[in-house]
């Protein structure tokens, strides 16, 4: 009987342990709700139906310059945005993967903005992507091939060993999201009202001794390429409208010729801003590096076109139950409008 109670007492202090453990490593790690939302995007995914024909996969350009609420108001596409601040390519292929343990969806949308990166550049960009993701192998390969030189792998397991020192960060809503998360995004899209126009007098842009993309990014790709053939989805290539930074027509022609060669589409926004009818004085809120929210329906609206006319992707605004969730989900987007067109000053 002494013994037991010795058992017991070990499993309760054990007990104890982890969940004191637990709960200090939910408080101390970011929540992702005040200034920095972008680190909240990846992990919202897992709580949406996963019944989407359209995913878009890839870095700011993406959550920031396309619309899904555009494109279920006016083409009945269910569409889902897992993007991420300076989102890898490497990045992009595994949360492929981990998308396609979820899901099928007809197509996939990459933005090819991130080839120009053959290794990650900052532990903070890599945290607000790979925290979110949910335990698997395709996050334990993601961690893998992104940890920078000083990173640790424990660290992404046990986050409280990197955030023990967060004490004096702490903010109201750490408390407050310490146990429910909300929701900052609409299906993956990051709004905003304001607007700064592009400059008139660009800077010149600078010239660079290589042109090439690195070995590393191809590799990804061409892996991003082989999933979606082997699981029957349909990809598309993409390069945003975005000024700044440079989208280089030497990185142009290479990914031009890759898709001829893959035998996939390739469309650079760039090329169409007329056709979009994409004002940069208007449309972009930040000098042209992303679109505000006419810019990002305007591209929606476009890309939409195409994913219906050219990809066979369904008009489902006739389901019921999908149309019902649209419904809450668009009142959301339009209660945003509102309050951002408050907190902006805007008519």
């Amino acid at each position: 009987m002494k013994r037991v109670k010795t058992i017991l007492r070990v499993l309760c202090a054990l007990l104890l342990f982890i969940g004191t453990f637990l709960l200090l490593q939910s408080l101390l790690t970011p929540k992702y709700v005040d200034d920095v939302v972008e680190g909240a995007f990846v992990a919202e995914y897992y709580r949406e139906k996963k019944d989407h024909d359209v995913i878009f996969i890839g870095d700011c350009e993406v959550y920031e310059n396309f619309s899904p609420a555009v494109l279920w108001e006016e083409y009945g596409v269910n569409s889902y945005i897992r993007g991420s601040a300076e989102q890898y390519i490497f990045q992009s292929y595994y949360l492929l993967e981990d998308t396609f343990y979820y899901e099928k969806p007809s197509v996939v949308v990459f933005n090819v903005q991130s080839l120009q990166f053959g290794e990650a550049q900052s532990e903070a960009y890599n945290r607000m992507t790979l925290e979110g993701m949910r335990w698997s192998p395709a996050k334990v390969a993601a961690i893998r091939a992104s940890m920078t030189e000083d990173e640790h792998f424990i660290e992404y397991v046990f986050p409280l060993l990197r955030y023990h020192d967060r004490w004096s960060d702490l903010k109201q809503t750490d408390f407050q999201y310490l146990f429910h998360k909300k929701t900052v995004s609409h299906n993956g899209y990051y709004m905003r009202l304001d607007a700064k126009a592009v400059p008139e007098n660009l800077p010149p842009v600078k010239p660079l001794g290589d042109y090439s993309f690195s070995d590393r990014a191809w590799s990804y790709l061409d892996r991003i390429v082989e999933a979606c053939k082997r699981e029957g989805v349909q990809l598309l290539l993409i390069k945003a409208p975005s000024v700044f930074p440079h989208w280089y027509d030497e990185w142009d022609e290479q990914v031009k010729a890759y898709a001829e060669k893959q035998g996939v589409r390739y469309i650079n926004f760039l090329e169409h801003t007329e056709e979009i009818g994409l004002d940069f004085a208007t449309d972009t809120y930040d000098a042209g590096q992303h679109m505000n929210l006419s810019g990002a329906e305007k591209c929606a609206r476009w890309i939409g076109r195409i994913l219906a006319e050219d990809y066979g992707v369904p008009d489902r605004r006739g389901e019921e139950a999908l149309s019902a969730a649209w419904a809450g989900k668009l009142a959301s987007y339009r209660a945003e409008i509102e309050e951002q067109k408050e907190r902006y000053g805007l008519s």
